[in-house]
């Protein structure tokens, strides 16, 4: 069992301790180990000096066992503390940056806080700070995809110009399939969400087969007309497009934008659209699928309503996707495009410019 040294004071000692707890010119904590020390030399207990001055236990015996072994001293000196440790050189700071820019780590397609830390012979703090002071951030990648078509710089015009100023008495459409969505069931039972921890679910799952999803945005009002079906075909898409146009005005032009996916092109679909001619198609150009404003629905369709669901059959997804739309179209709002051809041409322009210069190199 432990037991606290036992403190003897002598007159010397107690005067100094007592000028030190009560002058104005100590310093708080001079004070506080002088009461402390006077305590203990009146025979009480760590925890009721403790209990006495609102002082965590450790602390006193701590002071108690310093004054003990070295006297006054002992509470007049503090420890030496280390200084500060001396910032990094800027040919250190030069040398992780241009190997975080121009290097991998060997077995690595990027390098990590730790194994730069490793290879500089730094902290792995240290390098965290250098790589947030220059924007520096290898652990993150961007895809990306120029469009190669040749009549790209038309396409998008013609598009955009729909967004940012659509025709007068008509409706635009932001039309696209969402295909082979699965009705994916668990292998076994979630836990729920509960304080303290997340809703759970197994990684692995069952198929339990496939719809697709033909969806169409009015631009205008942000409304979705939406129909799942088994397949995705050109028979499919007419049914779609029959279905738009028994749904607007038949005095009013319908533009679809769509993608170029073979079924949207296809004969018949071509034929039905010279018998409806107030149905006008707009492509957007190849690998430019963000030019469809649809997709950001067919996101927001994700992330809400499929990838955490429990689906035991096709019904129950096309269902949950359904409910999806009908909630969407009680307060549905426009996605607003504010990106003019012009940006968008110059953004293009600069990303050719670079994907050239790195083929180039």
């Amino acid at each position: 069992m432990r037991v606290a040294p036992k403190i003897i004071l002598t007159p010397a000692q107690r005067s100094r301790l007592q000028r030190l707890s009560r002058a104005r010119s100590s310093a708080e904590r001079l004070k506080e180990r002088a009461r402390i020390v006077l305590l203990a030399a009146e025979g009480m207990e760590n925890k009721d000096i403790a209990r006495k001055l609102n002082q965590d236990r450790g602390k006193v015996g701590r002071w108690r066992q310093r004054f003990a072994q070295q006297g006054m001293a002992g509470i007049e000196k503090d420890k030496s503390r280390p200084g500060r440790i001396a910032p990094l050189s800027a040919r250190t700071r030069s040398k992780i940056i241009g190997m975080t820019l121009n290097e991998k780590p060997p077995g690595a397609t990027h390098w990590s806080r730790n194994t730069m830390a490793r290879a500089a012979g730094v902290s792995a703090s240290s390098v965290g700070r250098i790589w947030a002071a220059h924007g520096l951030k290898p652990h993150r990648l961007k895809s990306f995809k120029l469009s190669n078509d040749k009549h790209f710089e038309e396409k998008l015009e013609d598009i955009v110009g729909l967004y940012l100023s659509p025709p007068e008495h008509a409706v635009v459409f932001s039309c696209d399939e969402k295909s082979q969505i699965q009705a994916l069931d668990r292998t076994q039972p979630g836990l729920p969400l509960k304080k303290g921890r997340c809703s759970t679910m197994t990684h692995d799952y069952v198929r339990n087969g496939t719809t697709s999803l033909f969806a169409a945005m009015n631009t205008a009002t942000g409304k979705i007309i939406g129909k799942c079906m088994n397949k995705h075909r050109h028979q499919e898409w007419l049914d779609f497009l029959k279905l738009l146009a028994s749904s607007t005005d038949p005095d009013k032009e319908v533009h679809v934008i769509c993608d170029n996916y073979a079924t949207h092109k296809h004969p018949k679909v071509k034929a039905w659209q010279k018998r409806n001619p107030r149905f006008i198609f707009h492509f957007t150009p190849t690998s430019a699928s963000w030019l469809n404003m649809v997709e950001r629905f067919f996101r927001d369709l994700t992330e809400q309503s499929l990838r955490r669901g429990v689906f035991r059959n096709i019904d129950e997804l096309v269902s949950s996707i359904e409910e999806h739309i009908r909630v969407h179209n009680i307060d549905p709002k426009p996605y607003i495009w504010t990106a003019t051809s012009k940006d968008i041409l110059e953004k293009v322009k600069r990303g050719r410019r670079a994907l050239n210069k790195m083929q180039s190199a």
